[in-house]
């Protein structure tokens, strides 16, 4: 038996149900990165969480976006921003098309994939290592 992947993905707040099509459901969810601005996302529901999710949920829900860490610094004030891209392992971008953000540390979960079990970011990963050989 092959070694479950280590993921790491950011948190999303999942805050409605929006399609049956195409199976298993559209939802769109969101989260608000390290300055502050808030990105949207409309994504199958498989894709940001291990929970069945359909009209009848109550929303919102906890959610996560697998991602790619690609960076590391210190802003101006002295606060850890990490860079994050969507495009991998995934594919998951904005409505706008967008797939690189900056974001908090405390924004950021791991788990093992097909697992529900998520923890916080131990922030061990290192530039590019959720990247796919």
């Amino acid at each position: 038996m092959a070694a479950a992947q280590r993921m790491i993905g950011v948190r999303v707040s999942i805050t409605r149900y929006v399609s049956d099509e195409p199976q298993p459901g559209i939802v769109e969810c969101e989260f608000c990165d390290a300055h502050g601005r808030r990105w949207n996302f409309v994504e199958k529901t498989a894709i940001v969480s291990a929970d069945y999710l359909d009209a009848r949920t109550s929303y919102p829900q906890p959610g996560v976006i697998a991602c790619e860490i690609t960076g590391r610094r210190l802003d101006a004030t002295g606060r850890e921003i990490i860079m994050i891209d969507t495009e991998r392992p995934v594919y998951v971008e904005a409505v706008d098309g967008t797939m690189q953000f900056e974001v908090l540390p405390a924004s950021l979960v791991e788990w093992e994939w097909g697992s529900k079990v998520e923890r916080a970011w131990d922030g061990r990963a290192e530039p590019g290592a959720a990247r796919q050989k």
